[in-house]
């Protein structure tokens, strides 16, 4: 059984784009929407291709927070992706879409997005001018097509001078719709936690011992995943969660007429993509970027605390399909942490929560 995918359509034009976003040497004058961390790397997403301007911003943000967005007006980006909480849906174990529907994983958050490759715990989209496209129209979250949406938008009062203001014109196409989104998303850079301004040497920035002790820690026994200044290394693993059945809807056409189904389903993780068997139970590393804030934790929303988590690791990972290497060593499975390391390593994490990005109001809805 598969769930609704971008079509191949999508996925070639997101391959095709994303030959052409390499990543670029790019000068960013600080008094821009977008400016690269000190201490980040270049970014991935070609930003001479897609120019962030105050416009666009406006123009992406009040998309990003609209309800027309979805077939019934119900359902915006920002309901799944709420800045206090580093733009995941905070308390949703796999969180909800039209019609009060219960999606199939954990919204991930939106953050840094400019230094992603791939998007989505499946990597099923390659470029983050595409990626708004998924949740569109997946049935299950905002249950429209982008076909429809644009006729909606220019229907409006407010929208054709907002497009003009952007893009020079009142035209609406899809490439102008989905570049605005991208260039609010872009925006969303979250840089500047304690550990950020402890690794920049800012004046008075400085961490406790013990979060010292839990950075030494983590580098030590978590950064072969969660690696550089992203806390990620964009990589495809399976972590050793035993994976779970669920009721799913499934929609199908019948005599014409798109019914809705429901059947017993497990995630496979990557596999849902590529259809290969070694990417089954494998999915994205996340950042760890404001992690204090985007409980609950993993693809499924399984873990309420970083203390479940770290406990999974020290001692329920399973020898599933596939198992990440790192947690299989000389037999011994997951990664062996007193109770003493993890109090030091969740010292540590909280250190990368950024209280700024997470109250900035340029990124609130008006």
């Amino acid at each position: 059984m598969k769930f609704p995918k971008i079509s191949t359509f999508i996925l070639c034009c997101s391959l095709m784009n994303w030959a052409c976003n390499k990543t670029q040497s790019v000068e960013i004058e600080p008094d821009k929407l977008f400016v690269q961390p000190q201490n980040f790397p270049e970014p991935v997403y070609n930003l001479s291709s897609n120019p962030i301007t105050k416009e666009g911003f406006e123009l992406g943000k009040s998309l990003f927070y609209d309800g027309l967005l979805s077939r019934d007006g119900s359902i915006s980006c920002g309901e799944c992706h709420r800045q206090d909480y580093a733009f995941t849906h905070h308390l949703h174990d796999l969180s909800h879409g039209i019609d009060n529907q219960i999606g199939l994983r954990n919204a991930p958050s939106l953050q840094n997005m400019a230094w992603e490759k791939t998007f989505g715990w499946d990597g099923g989209v390659f470029n983050l001018d595409l990626f708004s496209i998924a949740p569109i129209e997946n049935p299950v979250e905002m249950d429209e097509k982008v076909t429809n949406v644009l006729e909606k938008l220019r229907n409006t009062d407010k929208y054709p001078p907002m497009f003009k203001n952007a893009f020079g014109t009142t035209e609406i196409t899809s490439e102008r719709f989905l570049k605005a989104i991208s260039q609010f998303v872009l925006s969303l850079v979250s840089a500047n936690s304690r550990y950020d301004k402890y690794v920049r040497k800012e004046a008075n920035a400085s961490l406790t011992d013990t979060e010292l002790a839990g950075m030494t820690v983590f580098k030590q026994k978590c950064a072969s995943c969660h690696s550089g200044e992203l806390f990620t290394d964009g990589s495809f693993r399976n972590n050793g969660l035993p994976p779970t059945e669920r009721q799913q809807v499934v929609y199908r056409v019948v005599d014409g007429v798109k019914k809705a189904f429901f059947e017993l389903v497990v995630d496979n993780g990557r596999m849902r993509v590529t259809e290969l068997p070694e990417d089954q139970n494998k999915f994205k590393v996340p950042s760890l970027r404001n992690v204090e804030a985007t409980r609950p934790y993993m693809h499924d929303g399984r873990f309420q605390t970083l203390e479940e988590v770290l406990n999974h690791y020290s001692n329920t990972v399973t020898a599933t399909n596939n198992l990440d290497p790192q947690l299989n060593q000389n037999g011994k499975l997951g990664i062996p942490l007193s109770d003493t390391e993890k109090t030091q390593i969740i010292a540590f994490l909280k250190t990368l929560t950024d209280r700024e990005f997470l109250a900035d109001k340029r990124f609130t809805p008006q």
